[in-house]
């Protein structure tokens, strides 16, 4: 069976909702089995996906206008291709068109599942050069610490005359564990 599924993000998008409905039509989907959503791609939540993966069976094709439908990047589309795969759930994209039971088709998919592959291990390895350059400068990563260096020495002085943690943390409006983050950045610094 061909289920559609149609997406558009914003009024100002190429495709339409209702063009995109008509092409899947056009391409042999029932009125009754196209699902749709109206939020944009970048949302985490896509009901009208979600209510057409979990219809799907065996043997079922997923039909897209474009491949951009599917997912927020490639990676994203990419797996999903791969979840109906593991489901022995077809895709066929009308443009530009790709048909994932033809065996040419999925030496395409295959290709792309590398690139996004190759794509995240490229953003793992930018992140940690930047964490690595950004230590070799000094910076730390992170939130910036509650206190600030004199104020954590002040705090300090203060514990050792005697007063509480809990007095000291009262005293700057923060938590006793922020004290003791003060205290231990004190020691490591000296």
């Amino acid at each position: 069976m061909l289920i559609g599924y149609a997406r558009v993000s914003t009024s100002k998008q190429g495709q339409s909702l209702d063009t995109q409905r008509d092409a899947l039509i056009d391409a042999g989907c029932d009125p009754q089995h196209i699902y749709s959503d109206t939020i944009s791609g970048t949302k985490w939540q896509r009901p009208g996906l979600d209510d057409a993966l979990a219809y799907m069976r065996p043997d079922d094709t997923l039909v897209v206008t474009r491949l951009d439908r599917l997912g927020r990047s490639l990676a994203d589309t990419v797996n999903t291709i791969a979840d109906l795969a593991e489901r022995d759930i077809n895709v066929k994209v009308l443009e530009p068109a790709l048909d994932t039971s033809k065996p040419t088709d999925k030496v395409v998919i295959n290709v792309m599942a590398s690139l996004a592959e190759w794509e995240r291990d490229l953003l793992v390895q930018r992140t940690r050069e930047g964490v690595a350059h950004a230590r070799a400068q000094g910076r730390v990563a992170g939130p910036k610490p509650k206190l600030s260096a004199e104020q954590a020495q002040i705090a300090k002085e203060l514990i050792e005359g005697g007063k509480s943690l809990s007095a000291v943390g009262r005293t700057f409006n923060v938590s006793r564990p922020t004290i003791y983050r003060a205290l231990k950045r004190i020691e490591a610094d000296a």
